[in-house]
C-alpha cells in the first residue's frame, strides 16, 4: 500500500504534491504575464506601438524575448493585451464603486469625480487611447469582448439616469452614451493636453490646486447638464 503522500490515478501512483507544483507553475506563469503587460504598458504609452521595442520590454521584465513571444505571439498581440487590460482596469474599478446604489445626483457626481481621478492618476491610459486613435482603433477592434465590457459603464449610467428621472431630478431625454462621452471628454483633456495647454497659457493645469478646482468644475458642469 502506498502512503497518504501518494494517490492513484488510472492505477498508477502519483505524488499528491503534483497539484501543488502545477498550481505553483500556474501562479508563476500569471505573474510573469502580468509583469510583461505592466512593463509593456509603460513602453507603449511612452513610445507608441511603432516606437516600442520587444527587446527593451524584455530587458525591463523578469522574462525574455522568447518568453514574450511564447505568451503573446508577437508585438501586435502584446499591444492588444495591453489595451485589453487597460480598458478592463477602469471598468473594474467602476463596478467596485457601485455608483448606482447612491441617490441619482450623488451617484453621478461620484462617477464623474472617479473618472476624473482615474484619468489623472493613470496618464498611461490616456496616452494609449490617444495612440490607438492614431491607428483608427485598428487594434482595439480585435480585442475580444471590448464592446461588451464597455457597455457596463453605459448600463451603470442608464441606471443612474433612470433613478434621476424617477426622482424628478434629471431630464428624461438624456442619452447615456452622450453623457459618457461628455464625462470622458472633460476628464480626458486635463491629462491629454496638460503640457501644451500649460505651456501656452503659463498655467500648470496639473498642479494639485488646479486639479482640485477643475475636478469640482467638471462635476458641476455634468450635473448642470442633466438637471431638469
Amino acid at each position: 500500500m502506498y502512503q497518504n503522500s501518494h494517490i492513484l490515478v488510472e492505477g498508477l501512483p502519483v505524488p499528491s504534491y503534483s497539484k501543488e507544483r502545477a498550481d505553483a507553475r500556474k501562479n508563476d506563469s500569471e505573474e510573469t504575464r502580468a509583469n510583461i503587460i505592466e512593463v509593456a504598458t509603460r513602453e507603449f504609452s511612452d513610445k507608441g506601438l511603432a516606437g516600442a521595442r520587444i527587446d527593451e520590454i524584455a530587458d525591463k521584465t523578469n522574462s525574455s524575448k522568447r518568453m514574450i513571444y511564447y505568451y503573446f505571439g508577437g508585438k501586435d498581440e502584446l499591444y492588444r493585451a495591453v489595451l485589453e487590460r487597460s480598458y478592463a482596469n477602469i471598468r473594474e474599478r467602476e463596478i467596485v464603486e457601485n455608483f448606482e446604489a447612491l441617490p441619482a445626483d450623488e451617484a453621478l457626481a461620484a462617477h464623474v469625480a472617479h473618472t476624473f481621478d482615474y484619468h489623472a492618476s493613470h496618464p498611461e491610459f490616456i496616452r494609449l487611447v490617444m495612440n490607438e486613435n492614431i491607428h483608427r482603433a485598428e487594434h482595439l477592434q480585435h480585442v475580444s469582448g471590448i464592446k461588451d465590457r464597455n457597455q457596463m459603464v453605459i448600463a451603470s449610467l442608464q441606471a443612474i439616469i433612470d433613478k434621476g428621472v424617477t426622482a424628478g431630478l434629471f431630464r428624461h431625454d438624456i442619452d447615456p452614451v452622450d453623457l459618457h462621452m461628455s464625462i470622458s471628454a472633460l476628464c480626458f483633456f486635463n491629462v491629454s493636453n496638460r503640457h501644451t495647454f500649460s505651456t501656452i497659457f503659463s498655467r500648470d493645469i496639473g498642479a494639485p490646486d488646479a486639479m482640485a478646482r477643475r475636478r469640482e468644475q467638471v462635476v458641476a458642469m455634468i450635473l448642470k447638464s442633466v438637471r431638469v
